[in-house]
Parts: structure tokens; sequence; C-alpha cells
């Protein structure tokens, strides 16, 4: 999967949760189970968020 078809797919997923509730709790668990990077895709931009040796989260743009 590229990295633009990854982008949509958790952007969709966030989506879809935010509209279940609103004020919902994300365990970093589910966002890592395919790795050690998330892309995040945030007002057109892309980010990327990354879990470190040690358990400690990285956010680039």
């Amino acid at each position: 999967m590229n990295t633009q078809a990854l982008t949509q797919l958790i952007a969709q997923n966030l989506y879809q949760s935010e509209l279940t509730n609103l004020n919902a709790l994300i365990d970093s668990n589910s966002l890592f189970k395919n790795g050690d990077v998330v892309f995040i895709l945030h007002k057109g931009e892309q980010y990327t968020l990354r879990r470190t040796r040690n358990g400690k989260l990285i956010l680039n743009k």
C-alpha cells in the first residue's frame, strides 16, 4: 500500500471514529498495530507520527 492510500485510509478511519464519539480515546497500540509509523493527513498537510524504541512519540511535518 502506498503512502497516499495509507494516509487516506487512516484519515477515513479517524473521521468515522469522530462521528461515533467526539471525545474518543484512541489507544496508541491500535494506531501502531502495523508498524512504528503512522501517516496523518491534517488540513491537507501530511504528518508522520513515529513510535521510538523507548515508547515515546515523535510527530514530524
